[in-house]
């Protein structure tokens, strides 16, 4: 009950007043407000409201604010590594060598030292196999004293080695009749045999028989020292 003074007469009376409620509205429907609290908590439409006076509504944005920032990060991250790799591919490219140089073929040094004295060994250059043939002493003896009129391809043994060095053999192990690929230390001369069809070569390579027409090719080499040789 309030008590308030009357300028007017009879100001020394005093009146009661009485206090007039809200009136009900929105915010009357309501749940209470929480303990310490001047206002009401009001929910969203279309929500239930909180038992714990909780504000649903600011848990869901944050949440969303946290995925879509993740997502962002992630996006940026994975655009910025597909960027530089796609800016050390012209820097790749540029330092392998052009297509003219592929084709032609780069030379190859081989190491001799580790084939052992009647090894045969495979490497390969522009693609073609080679074969690296430590020849022993015998095996150089029977390829040179062969009665060179009667080969199918007459040719020395001396002309498919290089001088001083008779021990070693080089050839490009391709068949010159279809193309196969021959095997070494087969066949009747300890050279060279061809399972396709049976071409026989002997220790120089050279066409002893069989269908081959020719002795198997000798590729461009030298030797830079004497346990090292370049080919091509």
């Amino acid at each position: 009950m309030l008590h308030l003074r009357s300028p007017y007469k009879g100001a020394n009376n005093t009146a009661p007043v009485r206090a007039v409620p809200p009136c009900p509205g929105p915010a009357a429907t309501g749940p209470p407000a929480a303990s310490g609290s001047m206002f009401p908590m009001v929910p969203r439409a279309g929500r239930p409201p909180s038992h714990q006076g909780e504000d649903l509504d600011v848990a869901t944005i944050s949440s969303t604010g946290h995925t879509r920032r993740d997502f962002l990060y992630i996006a940026t991250g994975a655009m910025g590594a597909v960027g530089a790799a796609a800016a050390l591919v012209p820097l790749v490219t540029q330092m392998n060598p052009d297509a003219s140089t592929i084709a032609a073929g780069a030379p190859i040094e081989v190491d001799l030292t580790p084939i052992q004295e009647g090894q045969v060994i495979k490497v390969f250059w522009r693609g073609k196999p080679i074969f690296i043939n430590h020849r022993t002493k015998k095996q150089i003896e029977e390829a040179q004293n062969v009665n060179v009129a009667s080969l199918p391809d007459p040719q020395p043994d001396s002309a498919r080695v290089k001088p001083k060095h008779d021990e070693w053999q080089v050839l490009i192990a391709i068949c010159t009749h279809l193309g196969c690929i021959p095997i070494a230390h087969q066949g009747p001369y300890d050279g060279y045999f061809c399972p396709c069809h049976g071409s026989v070569y002997d220790t120089s390579g050279r066409i002893r028989s069989g269908p081959a027409p020719l002795n198997l090719a000798l590729p461009p080499y030298e030797f830079v020292s004497d346990t090292r040789i370049r080919i091509g």
